[in-house]
């Protein structure tokens, strides 16, 4: 599984989405949303963006809940 937070400096829901991750046991690649062309016409307004194998799971204000159900608990 190929884990992928989409995040910008001084995003507090980045940092939050980070140790929600974190407190499943998982450590995602990091991305800036705006040192990517791309991602940033793609996530500019969405971040933070949780992707799983290059699919969206959770955007914006993300739980705990909707981490646990999309990437599970690590190991």
């Amino acid at each position: 599984m190929r884990l992928v937070l989409v995040t910008r400096l001084g995003c507090h829901l980045c940092d939050q989405a980070l140790s929600l991750l974190r407190s499943l046991g998982h450590e995602p690649e990091l991305v800036d949303v705006d040192a990517d062309d791309r991602l940033h016409d793609l996530y500019d307004w969405r971040v933070p963006v949780v992707l799983v194998d290059d699919r969206v799971v959770a955007e914006g204000r993300i739980t705990l809940e909707q981490l646990s159900r999309a990437v599970g608990k690590g190991v």
